[in-house]
């Protein structure tokens, strides 16, 4: 992996991931936990196919503003940038955008770590 890795996930607003049915606001409009999600997820498809077999990267801290609200059945976007790598610590920096502009900037941290080590560690 390299700075400058980057992935864009997108997906539809739906019922499912407004801030309503998530319980995080009481309008049908795009979650923050749902955004959140997004942002998560291109981070973690950024670096995916350059990690060992057996590895993964797992979150550890995100800082965001989610800035403008989207209505249902309006496509998002998230985007993630490799902009630091510190040994097993990557830090990403975030975007998210709707057919309108912006929604939502900031920064993500996760680390790698061995996919059965982490999972042993629960018990």
């Amino acid at each position: 992996m390299k700075i400058g890795d980057s992935f864009i996930s997108t997906q539809e607003v739906t019922n499912s991931t407004t801030a309503s049915c998530l319980g995080s606001g009481n309008l049908s409009v795009f979650a923050t936990p749902s955004m959140i999600a997004l942002m998560e997820n291109a981070s973690m498809m950024a670096v995916k196919e350059s990690l060992m077999e057996g590895t993964t990267t797992v979150g550890s801290a995100i800082n965001v503003k989610h800035t403008r609200p989207t209505p249902l059945n309006t496509m998002v976007s998230a985007q993630a940038i490799l902009t630091m790598i510190e040994g097993k610590k990557l830090t990403f920096a975030l975007r998210a955008w709707d057919n309108k502009g912006d929604i939502g900037v900031g920064e993500h941290v996760r680390y790698v770590v061995d996919s059965k080590t982490f999972m042993e560690g629960l018990t």
